[in-house]
């Protein structure tokens, strides 16, 4: 089966057609100069060569090959090398980055459209840029002149990755069990040292030097988060020596096989200090919010190459006759024409389209909330951004591993074999459903800590603003009230009450999530459904078999409520 090819002209159509992207960026000074449906649409189309030509014929072979680890080293496939130095050469890390840095000043959004497509092509591959945008703004906005200086153009242009470290053996989600120390030495360096799990290319061999950024306590920190700092180590320092980071093995994990997953020990390397002490958190919380819009785009990508080969083989693959068939007596049709194949196909469909518009749009107010001229906009823009990457990143990742295991099914016995390549991506998508912060995780931050704690004052505007925007549909504007009338009349009252009890909130945050995004994507399909060149068959696949859920998901957290302060029977 083919790999996986960009359709540049599907972006551009959700980017200037449906989000009016262009009109969007004319409106910050800093974007204005980029404002230019021209100068966007041709850096898209020359992402979707670079992409579809050097980085998605590896995608295969990687799965195939792996991760090598041998002796502390790491050996990345035959070609991903190349591939990558021909990546950060070209410009295409340093899209967003500041030009004062060496990047290139564009729109957040055009980093989406290019980030969406490398993970379809090759999850794998697409690990290692994946937070680079991440720790330049960590180094940015956090750290000191010096490792500014040292660091912050090898960031933006991507000559040097980065990795993430924050998992530990015995710490997952729970970053207060952090036990990495950093003991302070007297040239105003650290020695750090400890173990970390599940570091993502914690070490490799596409870049001359991996930039790790690591959560450590200090000797006199206080237990818990609020004990924790920021720390950057290299793997090789200025003058050439190594750090003393040592990558003990990489994982053999279901998926995601070409990108190594590595346990790294640090033996008293010395790190520097990012930020202040005891503030690592919010310095790393940059990195991960950064990354969790990009995992969000990693469930769009991955649903999107799942689709493209399955809708390829349904208009091929020939098995009975579809109801209501017009073909010559014996003579099968295409599976396509079936009335199960075109529901899966359909459903996904509505899926990527509904997500792109919602991911791409939060993209766009990552740009207004750094740039607009007015404040009351910035306000709307950190809302909304704060509001949905929650649930863009479960729900769409979610629906990632679903929708490509129902793409597998088109294939019926073929797609349970390898050579068809639909397998991988199940078995690739699974992981982006636990990654920065588990979807359950996810669905607990909107709900307990995003919106219940300003009495849902946040979650309502955004309902409000959606609401106010022309061209809703009545079964939207009918469903964005009762959300809203939920969330007022019950949700807050009963969480809120004298004596309610205090777990309540948790058993339904999946449920809100979900009802969410549903609200979302009907949103979305509204506003592509005001262009006459959306897809009507995804459009109808929506609300036939997508939007009924909406209903359940409301009558569940209503049944959740009806509980009060006593648990569910079964527990």
């Amino acid at each position: 089966m083919n790999a996986y090819q960009p359709r540049a002209a599907d972006h551009a159509f959700v980017l200037f057609d449906v989000l009016r992207a262009h009109e969007a960026l004319a409106e910050l000074p800093a974007m204005a100069e980029h404002a230019d449906t021209a100068l966007l649409s041709q850096v898209i189309e020359e992402a979707g060569k670079f992409v579809g030509e050097v980085v998605a014929p590896l995608n295969r072979s990687g799965d195939e090959i792996g991760a090598q680890w041998q002796a502390g080293a790491v050996t990345m496939p035959p070609g991903f090398r190349d591939a990558y130095q021909a990546f950060w050469q070209a410009g295409w890390p340093s899209l967003a980055c500041g030009v004062e840095d060496g990047g290139q000043g564009l729109p957040t959004v055009v980093e989406a459209v290019l980030h969406e497509m490398l993970n379809a092509a090759n999850h794998g591959w697409t690990m290692a840029p994946g937070l680079l945008h991440g720790a330049y703004e960590c180094i940015r906005h956090h750290g000191s002149a010096e490792l500014k200086a040292r660091y912050l153009e090898k960031l933006a242009t991507g000559e040097w990755l980065a990795t993430m470290c924050l998992t530990e053996p015995h710490a997952g989600s729970d970053l207060g069990l952090v036990q990495t120390r950093a003991v302070p030495l007297a040239d105003g360096h650290f020695a750090l040292s400890g173990t970390k799990i599940f570091i993502s290319g914690g070490e490799h061999d596409l870049s001359d030097n991996i930039v790790h950024l690591v959560l450590a306590r200090l000797p006199d920190a206080p237990p818990g988060p609020k004990g924790l700092s920021l720390f950057l180590v290299p793997k090789f320092h200025e003058d050439g020596t190594r750090s003393e980071v040592h990558c003990e093995r990489i994982e053999e994990k279901m998926g995601i096989h070409a990108s190594p997953t590595c346990v790294l020990r640090f033996d008293a390397a010395a790190a520097s200090l990012v930020g202040e002490p005891g503030k690592g958190l919010n310095a790393m919380f940059v990195m991960m919010n950064a990354a969790r819009l990009l995992v969000g785009l990693q469930g769009i990508g991955l649903l999107d190459a799942a689709w493209q080969k399955a809708n390829a083989y349904a208009q091929e693959r020939r098995q009975m006759r579809a109801p209501g068939s017009t073909s010559k007596a014996g003579q099968a049709d295409v599976i396509a024409l079936h009335p199960a194949i075109q529901r899966i196909l359909g459903t996904q469909r509505a899926w990527i389209d509904a997500g792109r518009v919602i991911a791409y749009r939060t993209a766009l107010e990552l740009d207004t909330q750094k740039h607009h001229p007015d404040t009351a906009r910035r306000e709307a823009a950190a809302r909304w951004c704060s509001l949905v990457t929650p649930v863009l990143k479960s729900a769409w990742t979610d629906q990632a591993f679903v929708g490509a295991s129902a793409c597998l099914q088109v294939f019926g016995g073929h797609g349970y074999v390898r050579e068809w390549g639909i397998e991988q991506h199940v078995r690739d998508a699974r992981v982006a459903m636990i990654y920065e912060g588990t979807n359950e995780i996810q669905a607990i931050d909107l709900l307990v800590r995003k919106t219940l704690p300003d009495g849902a004052a946040a979650l309502q505007t955004l309902l409000a603003e959606l609401a106010a925007e022309p061209g809703q549909s009545p079964r939207t504007r009918q469903a964005l009230q009762a959300l809203s009338a939920f969330v007022r009349d019950q949700l807050v009252p009963h969480t809120s009450a004298t004596g309610a009890a205090p777990e309540q909130p948790f058993w339904l945050a999946d449920d809100f999530l979900r009802a969410l995004a549903l609200l979302l994507m009907a949103w979305a399909w509204d506003r592509l459904a005001t262009s006459s060149d959306h897809d009507a068959t995804a459009h109808a696949a929506f609300w036939r078999w997508v939007w009924p859920e909406f209903d359940m998901r409301m009558a569940m957290m209503n049944a959740t409520l009806s509980v009060g302060q006593h648990r569910p029977a079964m527990l």
